[in-house]
């Protein structure tokens, strides 16, 4: 096996995304842009979507990564809109994608049409926690779109499973969508809540890091491969997992979360980039597999099937979001401030990814009687372009929107202020404990030690309540970042020592890394993370 051409991909996309950084463009956005680009370049391996790679090796990591960094709490405050997004939208927009399809393109029939309007009814999780979190989304907003595309994903694949089988000739009826929808729901939800509990206790009862870490791992792979084995959905056994193993998080301890999220976040960057580098890279294969269907043709479809995808995802959000608040007066007193401008960025923050692509390339060649599936080129061909029209399209143009919109942003001096009250209140009961401890003979420590304890402490106390206060005038800097820069400084020179010392033998190896760590444990307590992606 060639590995040259996975490395080059994974190696490529990285470094896209790792400039994406440094540019206002959302990682997607460039990722499939410069994918399209290298597709055309000599030289540049073919990359083909295998959907039995990405659906049960790809998507279970990236939608587990996604639910552990949601909030359980406010996604079950926003319990309804993502419902109606995740499950009522995405059956809609089949219908009246694959209708309008159907009506459409000649000769393409309305069951084959429904598998297409399955395909592309859910957008993407990866794409949507990108967008949210470089904007800077209100974060009902954020966790609206979190929420959606994190179960979105299951309704489209049982819907694509329902659609298909009438398609391929399998004598589908209504009762039997209807009970398959309700296994895949249920039976997903129900092996999700039958692992949640034990695969935390054992990450809980599991006292080396390294293991925990494995097991964390495995978890998405284990959840997704076991209710896929039973018919029904992996995706909500992984995200009910993952909501569990989240919110409880607080109770492994410091060094297997610590070294948990630095693993995790290197393979959600990995794999995010890749396969949004992969949508662009599959443009010559969809061309090439257009057959009777003109380019010309093809396209004036896939304008079509692209305003219909828009436009279902606007007729649906709207009366989802007031219909229910103009109905019921306790939803009114909840949400008293909703206006005009959250759904239209609900609406138009629709982006379609790999998933949508990943079901299209496992639609079968032939049907039940051996016939030709019909369309089967043009469905893919329509997906692509549905997918690359949303990501470019309305990923480019959301942000000027929203500044057009002048939607406020989170409020930093706010959320810096709660957190500031939240380590006061954590940091006078710990001083009380300390007094406590300190009081008892048994936990007799010299002065000095016991006066590190309270520095420690009231140095917490104070950090947060610093990045509220004045700058210094020459510097710009809070007392906290010169508190931070003098600390790393003051490391710097220590590290520095150590491997001088190394260097002329008065120390080995193995001792030098032990100093190293202690230095860089230091130096994280000293550095608090800033907002990141």
């Amino acid at each position: 096996m060639d590995v040259l051409p996975l490395v080059a991909l994974v190696a490529g996309s990285a470094a896209i995304a790792g400039a994406a950084r440094r540019t206002p463009v959302a990682a997607p956005l460039l990722l499939v842009t410069v994918g399209l680009g290298a597709a055309y370049v000599p030289g540049v391996p073919d990359y083909t979507l295998d959907p039995h790679i990405v659906l049960p090796l790809i998507l279970p990591p990236l939608l587990y990564t996604a639910a552990v960094d949601s909030s359980y709490l406010d996604l079950r405050a926003n319990i309804r809109p993502v419902a109606l997004l995740s499950v009522g939208y995405v059956l809609f927009a089949t219908l009246a994608v694959g209708g309008l399809a159907h009506l459409l393109v000649p000769d393409l029939p309305l069951t084959a049409a429904l598998v297409l309007g399955a395909v592309v009814a859910p957008p993407d999780a990866v794409a949507a926690t990108a967008i949210a979190r470089k904007l800077g989304l209100p974060s009902r907003i954020t966790t609206i779109l979190q929420g959606e595309s994190l179960v979105n994903d299951a309704t489209a694949i049982t819907a694509f499973k329902v659609a298909l089988a009438a398609a391929v000739g399998e004598g589908a009826t209504w009762a039997g969508g209807i009970a398959e929808f309700a296994l895949a729901s249920l039976g997903g939800v129900g092996i999700g809540l039958v692992l949640m509990v034990p695969l935390h206790w054992l990450r809980t009862h599991l006292t080396e890091p390294l293991l925990q870490n494995t097991l964390s791992l495995l978890i998405p792979f284990v959840a997704y491969a076991l209710a896929e084995q039973a018919g029904a959905s992996g995706v909500l056994a992984v995200v009910v997992v993952a909501l569990y193993v989240g919110h409880h998080a607080w109770q492994v301890d410091f060094a297997t979360r610590l070294q948990e999220a630095a693993v995790w976040k290197m393979v959600a960057f990995v794999l995010e980039s890749a396969v949004f580098a992969l949508i662009g890279l599959q443009l010559p294969f969809v061309l090439k597999g257009l057959g009777e269907y003109g380019v010309g043709e093809s396209l004036a479809y896939a304008v079509g099937v692209f305003a219909a995808v828009v436009a279902a995802r606007f007729i649906w959000v709207f009366p989802a979001t007031f219909l229910p608040r103009a109905l019921f007066p306790k939803i009114r007193e909840r949400e008293p401030d909703t206006d005009w401008t959250a759904p239209l960025i609900v609406g138009w923050a629709g982006m379609r990814g790999v998933v949508s692509l990943a079901i299209a390339f496992s639609i079968p060649l032939t049907l039940h009687d051996d016939r030709p599936f019909p369309g089967r080129n043009l469905i893919l061909f329509l997906t692509f372009t549905t997918v690359i029209g949303t990501l470019v399209v309305q990923g480019l143009t959301l942000p000027p929107l929203i500044r057009l919109l002048k939607v406020p942003g989170r409020d930093r001096q706010a959320e810096t202020l709660a957190e500031a009250q939240a380590q006061s209140e954590a940091s006078a009961a710990a001083e009380q404990l300390l007094d406590e401890l300190l009081a008892d003979e048994r936990n007799a420590l010299p002065p000095p030690l016991a006066q590190r304890l309270r520095t420690v402490m009231e140095r917490r106390r104070n950090a947060v309540w610093e990045r509220l206060g004045t700058v210094n005038e020459v510097t710009g800097e809070s007392a906290d970042d010169t508190y931070r820069r003098l600390s790393g400084e003051m490391i710097a020179a220590e590290r520095a020592v150590f491997v001088d010392l190394r260097d002329r033998r008065s120390i080995d190896d193995e001792m030098l890394r032990t100093l190293l760590r202690r230095l860089d444990l230091e130096e994280a307590a000293a550095y608090r993370e800033e907002g990141t992606d």
